[in-house]
């Protein structure tokens, strides 16, 4: 027996002593299937054309060399990704990640030919693929507004786009086998204090009503509606807040979609999600890292984190959210940034599988001092090395290794780029 499998029989008994089955919390995170956001490859600019200005909200910081420049290069990026993140995953795809565009079709005319080798890709790996429509860095985002502008012709352009969309999350879920997440968000809002906030978020709802207004099988596709607390450009009031998504996919029948960016820094997106579960039978949840004013930084393992993996596991939740990344960093190298945020999900979730049930036991009889005890304790428990054993079962680098095939890539392949 290696020092790994000695370490690794070591932890399975410590906690196997406190009533955990390694072996089951294990095969549990096998099955949890992440959304790979492939606009940390692209920096969120697409492939429409050459010269492109992030516009709406969005804004990557940094130059790191080797950004994807066309959708062959972001596959072969997410190859990589995708080889060195333990488990089974799906990509998620921009409205304007394009394979290719067509002569005089603009975003509101796509369709799945101009994204038909991202289907093949995906055939040949297996895997889902999601969509969102690209509802920024576009000459029709005017003033800042999209779905909620006063001019009813820009409004069809993105009422038109969203409708694309959806036709392609259809194709991508009726041939891969695995139904599409179609997720809106829309960076509409001001700047400086409105002077009327309804009627544009009443045009947002007429506009997003006209947007699902065809059925879908979801067997094949789902759409989503994704709030936000304010951002770039719209620090004072943003027209598809919280509550306005709340309510419209209560009232519609669509997927609420948490960006743990989207709110105030203080607000815990763990705690919200017992209560959403009382009343919605899903969501879907984009896992990111706030600071500041600044929603998409790499995830790390911190309190939040933890939080959020384990009010996603302890209520059993894992069959009710669809988890999908979204964070975008071009200070660092992109493909490190996708995997060790992935990584870092993964570890979150196991910790919380890992979790003694002794606190909930405690909580049950109302003791809080025993409860408070052993939530403590239970930190100093040996998660690292049932992490280790996992990632070593299935095929993938420990932590302290899979940079070693990212420096070489970047070397063979990322710095030629220029």
């Amino acid at each position: 027996m290696s020092r790994n499998q000695e370490l690794f029989a070591a932890a399975k008994d410590m906690y196997g002593n406190l009533g955990v089955d390694v072996e089951k919390a294990m095969s549990v995170l096998d099955k949890v299937e992440l959304g790979i956001h492939a606009w940390q490859g692209d920096d969120v600019r697409g492939f429409e054309k050459d010269s492109f200005t992030l516009t709406g909200g969005c804004q990557v910081t940094g130059n790191y060399p080797g950004r994807a420049r066309n959708a062959d290069e972001l596959r072969k990026d997410l190859d990589l990704a995708l080889k060195l993140i333990p488990g089974h995953h799906r990509v998620g795809l921009q409205g304007h990640q394009v394979d290719r565009m067509l002569p005089g079709v603009d975003r509101d005319g796509f369709t799945i030919e101009n994204f038909r080798s991202w289907l093949d890709w995906a055939k040949e790996k297996k895997i889902g693929l999601d969509i969102a429509p690209a509802f920024y860095g576009h000459d029709k985002l005017d003033h800042n507004l999209s779905l909620a502008h006063p001019d009813p012709a820009i409004r069809e352009f993105w009422i038109n786009h969203g409708i694309a969309c959806r036709k392609i999350g259809e194709t991508f879920g009726r041939e891969l086998g695995s139904p599409a997440i179609v997720n809106f968000w829309m960076p509409d809002g001001f700047k400086d204090t409105p002077a009327d906030r309804f009627t544009p978020r009443k045009r947002m709802m007429e506009s997003l009503d006209r947007c699902f207004a065809e059925k879908i099988d979801a067997a094949y596709e789902r759409d989503t509606v994704e709030q936000k607390l304010f951002g770039i450009g719209v620090e004072s009031c943003t027209v598809g807040s919280h509550e306005f998504y709340m309510l419209y996919a209560a009232s519609r029948g669509k997927i609420l979609c948490f960006d743990t960016g989207h709110f105030h820094p203080t607000e815990q997106v763990g705690d919200k999600l017992s209560a959403i579960f009382c009343l919605m039978d899903e969501i879907f949840l984009h896992v990111s890292r706030g600071v500041r004013w600044d929603s998409d930084h790499v995830i790390v393992v911190n309190d939040e984190l933890l939080s959020l993996a384990r009010e996603s596991v302890s209520y059993g939740y894992l069959d009710k959210i669809h988890f999908g990344l979204d964070y975008f960093d071009a200070t660092i190298n992109r493909i490190a940034a996708w995997v060790i945020g992935a990584r870092d999900f993964q570890k979150a979730l196991l910790v919380a599988l890992l979790e003694p049930a002794g606190a909930k036991e405690a909580e049950r009889s109302l003791d809080g001092t025993t409860r408070l005890a052993l939530q403590e304790a239970a930190k100093t428990l040996p998660w690292g090395l049932v992490w280790n054993e996992w990632c070593e079962r299935r095929g993938v680098p420990s932590d302290f290794d899979f940079m070693n095939e990212i420096r070489a890539y970047e070397k063979q392949v990322l710095s030629a780029r220029g």
